[in-house]
């Protein structure tokens, strides 16, 4: 099911006054683009994006002024098409009475403001690009360490919660445990944040439930976080080879995105919080140009280089 944002929604955030056009407030709006008809006022409507919110300021608004009344009619009449969600005239210029007619008869809600035609585009815009983002859930704990945000996924019982909890008590801050709501920007960029009703909750298998802003203080937890990392659990196998020197650099696909991808096997002795709080710090020097891994296997082929150039 496609995204949308109701008009009515719309009109509440941005307290924007219904002109005509209350039955059509539970249109919905779909794309986070919007249009300014310049064009379409001159007549031309060959590609005009009819399911846009169409923003009418200043400079419209005058040349709609010099036309003829027929014209008006004509240009309304197209303007106010099936898709077409809403209209918004800013600066609270006055409303054409033609736009008035065709719109009450289509129940297209007109909407008016007295913001400046720019920064009310840009704040809707803003607006619609966080409601209509792609989102997804995934089973996991999400905490900030050192301010990366590190999504820590594995096995039910693989100690995501238990790792969480000692991050906390180290300092660190929850933002989801269990379920974690994660939306893509316009920019690519990953956010996690915790479901309302679970928020600042954390389960710890053997004694419940316990809040964590109520026993470590509001600095323990924050409401959302850009995800850069994730690291997974799992649990030890013998068989398997794990990268040993932090080389090898996967990466895991959510929604649209890839993201930094650090496999940790688990068994007793281990302590994971410590392993992902270094990992996050090794993952913040990388991002500032400082590989350990890639600087000890130049000084190694360097120095094989050497004892083969002695041999010779």
């Amino acid at each position: 099911m496609a995204v949308s944002v109701k008009v009515a929604e719309l009109v509440e955030q941005f307290k924007l006054h219904v002109i005509v056009g209350n039955q059509g407030l539970q249109r919905n709006i779909k794309v986070a683009d919007l249009y300014r008809p310049g064009l379409e006022m001159a007549g031309y409507f060959a590609y005009y994006p009819e399911e846009r919110i169409q923003i009418l300021g200043k400079t419209e608004m005058t040349f709609f002024e010099q036309l003829t009344e027929t014209e008006r009619l004509d240009r309304m009449n197209k303007l106010c098409a099936e898709e077409t969600p809403c209209i918004c005239i800013t600066r609270g210029l006055e409303i054409p009475e033609e736009l008035k007619k065709v719109a009450s008869e289509r129940n297209i809600p007109v909407l008016g403001s007295s913001v400046s035609t720019t920064t009310l585009a840009s704040r809707i815009t803003n607006f619609l690009e966080n409601k209509l983002a792609p989102t997804t859930t995934v089973h996991g704990v999400l905490v900030d360490v050192y301010g990366v945000g590190v999504l820590i996924t594995g096995g039910s019982g693989i100690g995501k919660s238990e790792s969480a909890l000692e991050l906390v008590k180290r300092g660190h801050r929850l933002i989801a445990d269990d379920a974690v709501e994660i939306r893509q920007t316009a920019d690519n960029k990953l956010y996690g944040n915790a479901p309302d009703l679970i928020k600042h909750l954390l389960e710890i298998r053997g004694v419940g439930i316990i809040n964590v802003m109520t026993l470590f203080g509001a600095g323990a937890v924050r409401n959302f976080k850009q995800i850069t990392l994730v690291m997974r659990l799992e649990t030890w196998g013998q068989d398997k080879q794990y990268d040993r020197l932090g080389l090898d650099e996967e990466t895991i696909k959510i929604i649209d995105t890839e993201i930094p991808l650090m496999t940790i096997p688990v068994r007793p002795g281990r302590n994971l919080a410590v392993i992902i709080e270094v990992a996050a710090m090794n993952f913040r020097l990388k991002r500032m140009g400082y590989n350990a891994a890639l600087q000890f296997t130049n000084r190694l082929t360097e120095t094989i280089g050497e004892d083969m150039d002695d041999i010779e």
